[in-house]
């Protein structure tokens, strides 16, 4: 398949014309409404691109600055948000649809209250529900959103809640939508072309999609932030060694690499390797619904079986560090002190005293790549040593999050990058009893870990948060209930010819400022 499509999509004048920057991406976009999903490949795709949020991060930061909303007050008590919406924010102007005013509170009222409310009539539109809204214990925080005039909007909250303003900045939760576009699609009765032929207000306009093949946006020439310099095309290139060729051959000009394919552009000077930090951890996620793996003995033997150093050198190509704590370093509260040693004669004990019955246990992983394949392959020798078997069941990425969101797996191979650079948005989404059947894969409910969490969501001295989530490190890596492996670089490839593009620290891909030479 991937042959196949090197050879007849992007080979040619096609591939790129000039004034595009072409980016080879891991990952298909699961779709193109955003609120619905909570992956890095999609928000990079459909998230980034196409929309706006009320508020946004400066660039290459995690410090929060005015998006949609140009400034905002928090009432004394913290459950009172009010945002004063920028004027002349243009939607974008489609073959699907032609807007007739700017965005106004409207808007922002449709995006919040379609996902918040099962009865407003565009909840529907996501039919497997808004698990990054859920996940992260927003039905329950959020009691209104009022338009006080068209400028101007009202959250009111049932708590105090620290991390909402850096909330507001993550495209599954704050993305603003186009209300008179959504009554538009609502009389026709294709609501859910919302998922499919898009609209927002970002710095690029949506063109089409050719499903797990390519994805073209044009400069959004009425951007209220500045009209990009070049227009941008998702070149979906799951192989490794795919991406490579192309970058090589000048028919990508940006993509991410992993560390073992560093070298083959050593020498080239016109690729560059560009190195980043994302807020990252790679991880195992343990059905605690399951036989045995509900054992905290057996989840720490799986924990002390695994090399981690040999992940980190035959996955990454060295360009990671083992994990400790599920926090990764460079977010506020890190615990540099949590260590995972491999003890493979513990480990052994363990797995006996937990009654282990020699039954095969699953590891469900997305089969995107030839490094998870060998990161796969690694964890089964490990556990072999102990005497737990596994069996790999290797699935494209958006079936894995559907499957593991039901439960479906005994073990899952998994990675989270901050939306946000808040340790909550570590925890809440990953680990909270509100996020059972959706982001937490892991299915661990913990109420004295959900009331650390709510403790350190609704004071806002930091010495007093930070404290509190070291707490929550300290129970999550006591209780094992995930396994953290590795935080990793990332590592871009980017052609001379393209400047100016970043590497978020949330692992994404920023292209508003990205220009051609």
């Amino acid at each position: 398949m991937a042959a196949a499509f090197a050879a007849g999509v992007l080979c040619g004048p096609a591939a790129h014309a000039a004034g595009s920057v072409t980016f080879c991406a891991e990952s298909s976009p699961e779709g193109f409404d955003v609120a619905q999903y909570e992956t890095v490949g999609t928000n990079d795709a459909s998230g980034i691109p196409l929309y706006d949020t009320l508020l946004q991060m400066k660039p290459g930061t995690t410090t929060v600055a005015p998006g949609i909303a140009e400034r905002w007050e928090v009432s004394a008590d913290g459950r009172v948000v009010t945002l004063h919406l920028r004027r002349g924010v243009k939607f974008h102007t489609t073959p699907w649809f032609t807007p007739t005013r700017d965005l106004n509170a409207d808007d922002v009222l449709w995006s919040l209250n379609r996902i918040n409310d099962p009865r407003h009539p565009g909840h529907a539109a996501a039919q497997a529900g808004y698990p990054y809204w859920a996940g992260m214990s927003m039905p329950a925080l959020l009691q209104s959103a009022e338009k006080v005039d068209e400028l101007t909007v009202r959250l009111r909250l049932t708590r105090a809640e620290a991390p909402l303003i850096a909330n507001l900045t993550m495209t599954s939760i704050a993305s603003v939508y186009s209300a008179e576009y959504a009554a538009q699609l609502l009389k026709a009765g294709k609501l859910t072309q919302i998922n499919t032929l898009p609209v927002g207000t970002g710095p690029f306009v949506f063109k089409s999609y050719q499903k797990d093949a390519v994805v073209r946006y044009a400069a959004n020439t009425a951007y209220w932030g500045g009209a990009p310099k070049a227009d941008l095309i998702f070149a979906i290139t799951p192989d490794p060694s795919v991406r490579v060729q192309r970058l090589k051959a000048g028919e990508c000009l940006v993509g991410e690499v992993g560390g073992d394919n560093v070298a083959s552009f050593s020498g080239d000077p016109r690729i560059a390797i560009l190195r980043s930090k994302p807020l990252s951890t790679s991880y195992l996620a343990p059905n605690h619904t399951h036989p045995f793996l509900s054992d905290k003995r057996f989840r720490e033997a799986l924990s002390l079986a695994v090399d981690r150093a040999s992940i980190v050198q035959s996955v990454y190509g060295g360009q990671a560090t083992t994990a400790g704590s599920f926090l990764p370093p460079g977010i506020w509260s890190h615990d540099a002190g949590i260590k995972n040693p491999t003890d493979i004669e513990r480990a052994k004990q363990l797995v006996k005293a937990s009654g282990y019955d020699g039954r095969e246990l699953t590891l469900f992983a997305t089969a995107r790549s030839s490094d998870i394949k060998r990161a796969v392959e690694l964890l089964q020798g490990d556990w072999a040593r102990i005497g737990v078997k596994v069996s790999p069941q290797l699935m494209e990425l958006g079936e894995l999050y559907k499957r593991t969101a039901k439960g479906d797996h005994d073990l899952a191979l998994l990675s989270w990058f901050s939306d946000n650079g808040d340790p909550d948005n570590f925890f809440t989404p990953n680990l909270s009893c509100a996020a059972v059947d959706g982001g937490n894969k892991s299915r661990w409910c913990h109420r004295p870990f959900d009331a650390l969490l709510t403790r350190a969501r609704t004071t806002v001295d930091l010495k007093e948060r930070t404290d509190l989530y070291v707490q929550a490190q300290r129970m999550i890596h006591t209780e094992t209930a995930l396994i953290p492996l590795a935080n990793k670089l990332q590592l871009f490839a980017v052609h001379q010819r393209a400047k100016g593009f970043i590497a978020t620290p949330f692992g994404g891909s920023d292209f508003r400022f990205t220009r051609l030479d």
